[in-house]
C-alpha cells in the first residue's frame, strides 16, 4: 500500500518516518510523495588508465575505488551531458523498522524531461535505513544541466511493509551521510 500525502505527514509527525531537517508539508508533499532536496557534495569518478573494475570477483570492494573518486563541493554543481555523478539528498531520513514503511526513491518529472536521472538501478529505501539518500545521477540530455544545493531534485514514495522485518538495512551504505564524506 502506498501511503498517501495525508498518511506520509501522520507518520512523519508520530516519528514513524524521521526526517532532518523537518519538511514543510505545504511544500514539499503530493498526493503520494515527499520532495527532497540537494545536498551540495558531489561525487565525481576519476577514471584511471589502465584499470578495470570487477565487481564480481571475490576480492572485490567497493571502498577500493574510492581513490578513483573525486569529492567536490558547490552550490551549483554543472551535470555535463552523457556524465554521472554520485549526489545525496540534504534531508536525513530514518524508517525505524517498527514502523512497516519502506520507499523507493524516484526523480522529479521537471528534471526527467531535461533527461536527468536520479537514480541508475537503487530505488529501494529499506526498512531500518538511517542516512541520507544517496542519488545516481546521469545527464541522458544534449544540454548542460545546473544542479543547485536546496533544490527539489527527487521524491519518495513510502509504501507500508506486510509486516516487521527481521532485520533491518544493513548493507555497505548503512548510516551513510554527506558529511561522512567530506
Amino acid at each position: 500500500m502506498i501511503l498517501t500525502d495525508r498518511e506520509i505527514e501522520i507518520a512523519i509527525t508520530n516519528r514513524q518516518i524521521i526526517v532532518e531537517p523537518p519538511p514543510v508539508f505545504a511544500e514539499a508533499l503530493s498526493s503520494t510523495t515527499l520532495d527532497l532536496t540537494l545536498s551540495s557534495t558531489f561525487v565525481e569518478w576519476n577514471p584511471i588508465a589502465g584499470v578495470t573494475v570487477h565487481p564480481g570477483a571475490s576480492d572485490y570492494s567497493y571502498k577500493d575505488l574510492i581513490p578513483m573518486q573525486k569529492t567536490v563541493v558547490t552550490t551549483a554543481y554543472t551535470l555535463l551531458p552523457k556524465a554521472f555523478v554520485l549526489a545525496w539528498t540534504k534531508e536525513e531520513v530514518t524508517l525505524p523498522e517498527t514502523s512497516r514503511i519502506a520507499a523507493r526513491v524516484e526523480g522529479k518529472s521537471s528534471l526527467a524531461r531535461l533527461g536527468v536521472g536520479i537514480h541508475v538501478t537503487a530505488p529501494t529505501i529499506h526498512s531500518g535505513f538511517t542516512g541520507t539518500i544517496q542519488l545516481e545521477m546521469f545527464n541522458f540530455g544534449p544540454h548542460k544541466i545546473v544542479l543547485e544545493a536546496g533544490m527539489r531534485v527527487c521524491q519518495l514514495i513510502f509504501e507500508q511493509t506486510y509486516g516487521t522485518p527481521n532485520k533491518g538495512y544493513k548493507g555497505m551504505f548503512a548510516g551513510q551521510t554527506v558529511e561522512g564524506l567530506k
